[in-house]
């Protein structure tokens, strides 16, 4: 693996400034072929590059491993706020794979690395609850403008996009399924919460237009809950805090009454969604939605949890206003997606269901407690 903090400092596998040649010379011939097309003369295929925004972070270094065991190349652009270079531990081992230390908010950098690629997977974000509710000014303007950097580099080098979005645009909106067209239900603005919902919707809305009036090869992922290995609990994430919650002894805390339900998809079938779309050039343009299948309220999730750990910790309900230290938080009580569209246009389908999501999140709890690495990759998707 490479590591270099900035794009413009060039070492033996980084680019330099200008844009590089869409064509590949394949070694031995002198023939040019396009990235990701086919040599007729022996059936080798010619890896594409992709740059990963946010890709030290929990679904970013998974689709760095899928796409390197692809035979694919990657460079990945993360400034490790909250992403972690522990998280591309087995990426380091590909000769193919390169990353920056360097945010989305310098423009040059972004230009020009957005210059040496095929493909753009959009995901540095500031994400996580508590990120949020803490830092709500910088979210949103991580968010916005960091996306309007990507997206117009993108444009300007006719690079495809991938813009990771999230199930938080439908705000309030409880209906029995959501879909893609679902209405946008949101609070006051005052309401923390709202602003990262608000946030990821200009993002969409700044792509749709880029798509619509420059013509910019683009497609957006709804993404409801991911969770699986590698998955912080330091940002609010659910999962992995009651399952180390429950692994410690501790009490169980369940914010609200614990009726609001949520879906929870596998990150493995994340990144199959992801990269099924990103193939799809007749996809371009839309969004999809990408979440799992069982609805389940937070109260059964932390009794399933004390289940599958044999854990003798209780379940303690605390108010949103004691979680969040008296600040303006309002929740959801029910979200669940309706995947029909992506599942009609690419055959998708999550594979893994919720127990076997709750005991790989409960094995690398129990192996980090140990003080020993956790694993470097979940199966092959």
């Amino acid at each position: 693996m490479k590591l270099a903090k900035d794009a413009r400092q060039p070492g033996p596998r980084c680019s330099k400034v200008g844009r590089p040649r869409l064509e590949l010379r394949l070694r031995g011939t002198s023939r040019w072929y396009r990235a990701g097309s086919i040599d007729s003369t022996k059936g080798a295929r010619v890896a594409r590059h992709f740059l990963i925004t946010g890709g030290a972070g929990f679904i970013g270094s998974h689709l760095t491993d899928s796409l390197l065991r692809s035979g694919e190349r990657v460079t990945v652009l993360d400034n490790l706020s909250t992403g972690s270079l522990r998280n591309l531990d087995h990426a380091g081992h590909s000769e193919t794979f390169r990353f920056v230390q360097g945010s989305i908010l310098d423009e040059v950098l972004v230009d020009e690395l957005v210059h040496s690629c095929d493909l753009v997977i959009h995901l540095a974000a500031a994400v996580g609850v508590r990120l949020i509710v803490d830092e709500p000014l910088r979210s949103f303007q991580t968010n916005v403008r960091g996306s309007e950097i990507i997206l117009d580099s993108a444009h300007r080098y006719r690079t495809k996009v991938f813009v990771a979005s999230t199930s938080e645009i439908y705000g309030k909106n409880g209906a029995e399924a959501l879909s893609e067209t679902s209405d946008r239900v949101l609070g006051p603005p005052s309401i923390l919460r709202w602003s990262y919902s608000t946030s990821k919707a200009v993002d969409e809305i700044l792509a749709f237009l880029y798509h619509q009036e420059r013509g910019l090869p683009m497609v957006i992922g709804r993404f409801f809950n991911t969770v699986g290995p590698r998955q912080s609990a330091a940002y609010g994430m659910v999962i992995p805090r009651l399952v180390r919650q429950a692994l410690s002894g501790e009490d169980i805390t369940v914010y609200g009454d614990g009726t609001q339900t949520r879906c929870f998809c596998h990150v493995s079938d994340v990144v199959d969604a992801v990269r099924r779309l990103v193939d799809e050039s007749a996809l371009e343009g839309q969004a999809f939605n990408i979440g799992g299948e069982e609805e389940i309220s937070m109260l059964e999730l932390a009794e399933r949890i004390i289940h599958r750990t044999n854990s003798k910790s209780s379940v303690r309900l605390v108010s949103y206003e004691e979680a969040f230290r008296g600040r303006s938080f309002e929740d959801m009580q029910r979200r669940v997606p309706d995947t029909t569209k992506l599942r009609s246009a690419t055959g998708w389908a999550p594979t893994r269901g919720l127990d076997t999501i709750l005991d790989e999140v409960i094995a690398e709890a129990r192996i980090e407690a140990l003080g020993l690495p956790a694993p470097s990759s979940v199966n092959p998707s």
